[in-house]
């Protein structure tokens, strides 16, 4: 029954309703599927990088730190600390001795005994390098840090003091053998 202020209910008003929402619903599903359409059209972007290995800018240093050596051979870290303090990951860690004239490994009073980086948590933000007073450490431009164990992943000093090889060069590469 209708009550005395409402239209009369008929069959025929029911139907313009589910239509529309199955137009809605279609669209809806047409709207999905036009960003899936969009893509299959598009050309791929895959890299082959180990075969193909993009240059990078002639200024990026986003790879491995670097500890670098005077002209006569001497250690430019002097085992200040401050990179291990600057570092928001502490991911370094630096144990500073003093130097002899029997064994003088740096040109200032201390030397660093132990230098290790811990790549796994390393951020690669570059503050260490920032906070350097001696400018000893630098980020190379060798981006390839694979390890197959946690240990491995720990960079000690006489690592850190070899340049790292080329890229494409890496273990497990045809050129790394």
């Amino acid at each position: 029954m209708n009550r005395p202020n409402e239209p009369p209910t008929s069959p025929t008003r029911a139907q313009p309703s589910v239509l529309a929402a199955l137009v809605r619903t279609v669209l809806r599903i047409g709207q999905g599927f036009s960003v899936t359409f969009r893509q299959i059209f598009r050309k791929d972007v895959t890299k082959q990088y180990p075969k193909v290995i993009p240059p990078l800018p002639p200024r990026a240093h986003v790879g491995r730190h670097l500890l670098n050596r005077h002209q006569n051979g001497l250690e430019k870290c002097i085992g200040c600390e401050l990179c291990a303090w600057a570092c928001p990951a502490d991911a370094i860690y630096v144990q500073g001795a003093d130097n002899t004239e029997e064994n003088r490994l740096s040109a200032g009073e201390r030397y660093a005994e132990v230098y290790q980086i811990n790549y796994l948590r390393c951020i690669m933000c570059g503050l260490c390098v920032e906070a350097c007073p001696t400018r000893a450490l630098t980020l190379t431009n060798n981006y390839e840090l694979a390890f197959e164990s946690r240990q491995d992943a720990i960079f000690e000093k006489w690592q850190l003091l070899e340049p790292p090889a080329p890229l494409g060069t890496a273990p497990g590469t045809e050129e790394g053998k």
